[in-house]
């Protein structure tokens, strides 16, 4: 199909017919409040005052959709935001270890400064194949991808007609969103998550429109998406 063959299907979907996924990157991680971004996967931080503050944000800006299911990652820097959104409509959260952040093996809890200076041939490894090498003890993306695009496939197929929230991480959101948009995972890093982000996808039976992208509270310029 040409371009202008997809816009055209595109802009004849009615968003009834699918699932409007608002999905959120948690706010920001306790042990990183100095400025200093720490690898933190598998490790189960929680957020910041500051991370919190982010979170409370999302929550009021979605109190008033037709919030039908709040699922998150079961760790407990995404569940604190998950948690945040599910109490403006009296739902329970429902945490996933799928949903989890990349597992990062032995880089985690440390800042890249530290990773280069106690692994730097795991450093050179890893950029030079970030889609298919695994840190010791971690995961590679494509790991990522198959649990967390067939769980969030699972959710969508029991939800149509309907609008659900995932809060996860910033390695895991980007890799649903490389699917959302059918894009290889060679692209994974022309996508960029920030703390307490919001993106907005509907869903459809052979398709996904991504509406907003790396969105934030207060300079979300489009209030009909």
């Amino acid at each position: 199909m040409d371009s202008a063959g997809l816009r055209d299907r595109l802009s004849g979907l009615d968003r009834r017919s699918g699932v409007r996924l608002y999905l959120v990157r948690h706010g920001e991680a306790a042990n990183v409040s100095d400025g200093v971004f720490r690898y933190n996967g598998h490790i189960d931080v929680d957020v910041s005052p500051r991370g919190m503050t982010q979170m409370e944000g999302i929550a009021a800006y979605l109190r008033d959709k037709e919030i039908s299911g709040v699922y998150s990652s079961d760790l407990l820097r995404a569940r604190r935001g998950a948690e945040a959104i599910a109490r403006y409509h009296d739902l329970p959260i429902q945490p996933f270890s799928e949903f989890r952040e990349i597992k990062m093996g032995i880089w985690e809890g440390l800042t890249f400064q530290e990773i280069q200076d106690r692994y730097p041939q795991e450093v050179g490894r890893k950029f030079d194949d970030f889609i298919h090498y695994r840190i010791p003890g971690g995961e590679n993306l494509i790991d990522v991808r198959n649990r967390a695009v067939k769980k969030i496939r699972e959710l969508i197929a029991m939800k149509t007609g309907s609008e659900i929230v995932l809060v996860g991480h910033g390695g895991m959101n980007m890799v649903l969103l490389c699917d959302a948009m059918d894009l290889e995972l060679k692209n994974f890093f022309r996508i960029t998550q920030g703390n307490g982000c919001l993106n907005i996808i509907d869903y459809f039976d052979e398709t996904a429109v991504v509406r907003l992208m790396n969105g934030f509270v207060g300079a979300l310029v489009s209030p009909e998406v």
